[in-house]
């Protein structure tokens, strides 16, 4: 009884989940590009860095928003996985303890975007009548 109320939200609750990944994402790139949130300093924008941060910025930012979800999901995910193959399986496989689960996680919450796309409060649907990518 009480799942079949919440299934009436199922669209709304995976909106709010887009956007909220989508603003943690883009906040790492905002982190790496301009030192914003606690970072210890700006990587160059013409480093294999800055070009982590600059996708992580506008794929993240194109998620929350609902534009090019899909496209922008793909592109992180090529990121995560990045991160994953350089910096934390070579501390070893296991996520917790090599410092990758954020990554990890980012990860498969890509491959539901790639999935699911838009959903719900979608710019790209607003702007183009339907969803492209």
């Amino acid at each position: 009884m009480f799942l079949d109320k919440l299934q009436k939200y199922h669209a709304e609750g995976y909106a709010v989940f887009r956007i909220i990944v989508g603003l943690m994402f883009a906040q790492h790139g905002a982190q790496k590009l301009f030192g914003w949130f606690g970072a210890k300093g700006m990587v160059s924008l013409v480093s294999l860095m800055g070009l982590a941060g600059t996708i992580e910025l506008v794929g993240g930012l194109a998620i929350a928003l609902g534009f090019f979800s899909r496209l922008s999901a793909v592109g992180g995910m090529a990121v995560m996985i990045g991160a994953l193959a350089t910096v934390h399986f070579p501390n070893g496989l296991i996520p917790i303890v090599n410092k990758g689960e954020l990554a990890l996680l980012f990860l498969a919450c890509f491959v539901m975007v790639v999935v699911h796309g838009n959903g719900k409060w979608s710019l790209e649907k607003l702007l183009l009548k339907k969803e492209v990518f």
